[in-house]
């Protein structure tokens, strides 16, 4: 690892360091702890029930591929909601799309919203593959990911006769128009250092001609639901929580690269000066979450996935091995998987270093930065262990309880590491 790990230790690193320390033993069952724990309570608000309510919510407007009527509607519609639970301070990110620069070789942010995700820096992307390309036994080399076992396909969807449901088809027909876009996003302002925050965060829009109801349907709900719960009024936090829907992830990573363009500079700038006012507060972590209820495993020799949640199923978090805070977002991540441990109820958290093809990307070089998701992107997902993967059958019926349970264990893992991160405390 050599010079990639030769960082320094950020503010942020101590206080995780400092968190984790004060991290009881024992875990899932282990019902050692029997004096109050207000971090405890707070997962509790956390239900199945609420969660697919959320999922569900988000399905009614279709795949919300940018560009598109549905796409706003949803922005709108998560304002509103996020409204509803006292988290009132809401703002927007404008940008264009595509950007001036869209054209310019070899595709960089502005990308295609199309087959291949070529907007991740060329045709395809890493792991990715053509819709109808098939991946014999065996072991492969794509797009700098070896692959053991069995790849399966794996693509975007642009049949839209693929797709059964005939009122679904119809609300996802409106194609894609150039021009303005937007993200939306909410604070829980801290009591104490308002001027420091971390950022939560997802993608609201999504392909494919189904209801996006994983890519990003369970991110974007985890992240409300987490909204939902700090946005309580009987919660303090010392520091402050954003909570970031971002637009325009399947094109490149572009809304969150715009949230970065536009905001980066202001951070911990206090505005007007003496108000104790800080619309950027410094950024200590980025968290996103992208696609949390599949893990049912490697597909078969008859390239089938089994409709079943596999038993080794985890809440994997992953970090950049090669960004510039790759020590202080290593960190940051066992911290996840140590908070995973005592707070979530049923799966595991499972920590790797290939952090990839999300909206943690644009961060990962500025601050620590972390993606939770179901499974490993580039070695699973981008192998094509993930049969709902921008295809017609993302839609909410697909998945059992299993599934949106193991998206329930996500927002378990990151409510629980960010409340002690912030100093979360319930009023009594």
């Amino acid at each position: 690892m050599g010079s990639r790990f030769s960082l320094f230790v950020s503010s942020f690193a101590l206080v995780a360091l400092t968190g984790a320390s004060a991290l009881a033993q024992g875990g899932r069952g282990a019902g050692a702890d029997t004096a109050y724990d207000p971090v405890r309570e707070m997962v509790g608000r956390l239900t199945l029930a609420q969660y697919k309510a959320t999922v569900k919510g988000l399905t009614q407007f279709g795949d919300r591929r940018q560009g598109t009527k549905r796409n706003r509607d949803a922005l709108d519609w998560i304002e509103a909601q996020l409204k509803s639970y006292g988290c009132t301070n809401t703002e927007r990110i404008t940008y264009t799309y595509p950007p001036p620069n869209a054209g310019r070789a070899g595709g960089g942010r502005a990308g295609a919203d199309s087959a291949g995700r070529g907007g991740r820096g060329g045709a395809g992307g890493r792991g990715a593959t053509p819709q109808g390309d098939t991946v014999p036994l065996g072991c492969v080399q794509t797009g700098g990911w070896r692959f053991r076992g069995i790849r399966g396909r794996t693509g975007v969807n642009q049949d839209s006769l693929r797709q059964p449901d005939a009122k679904l088809r119809a609300l996802n027909a409106e194609p894609t128009s150039p021009g303005q876009r937007q993200d939306v996003f909410c604070t829980k302002i801290g009591s104490t250092h308002p001027e420091e925050m971390y950022i939560i965060g997802a993608h609201m829009d999504g392909h494919g001609w189904g209801e996006a109801a994983n890519d990003d349907g369970s991110g974007t709900a985890l992240v409300m639901e987490l909204a939902r719960v700090f946005n309580g009024p009987d919660v303090k936090t010392d520091r402050s929580i954003r909570f970031a829907l971002w637009n325009n992830e399947e094109t490149g990573l572009n809304g969150a690269q715009a949230y970065v363009d536009q905001r980066a500079a202001l951070q911990g700038k206090e505005e007007p000066e003496g108000s104790g006012k800080f619309p950027e507060p410094k950024w200590l972590g980025m968290i996103q979450h992208d696609m949390m209820m599949w893990d049912h495993g490697m597909p078969g020799p008859d390239g089938k996935v089994s409709p079943e949640q596999r038993r080794e199923a985890d809440v994997n978090v992953e970090f950049a091995i090669t960004s510039k805070f790759a020590d202080s977002s290593m960190k940051l991540a066992f911290f996840f998987r140590k908070s995973n441990e005592k707070y979530a109820t049923d799966y595991p958290a499972a920590v790797g270093p290939y952090m990839t093809n999300t909206d943690s990307r644009p961060f990962q070089d500025l601050v620590p930065s972390l993606s939770l998701r179901e499974n490993e992107r580039g070695m699973h997902t981008g192998a094509g262990w993930n049969p709902t993967w921008h295809q017609p059958i993302d839609v909410f019926s697909t998945f059992s309880d299993k599934d949106f349970k193991l998206g329930l264990n996500a927002a378990q893992t990151t409510l629980s590491a960010v409340a002690q991160l912030t100093g979360a405390t319930i009023r009594k």
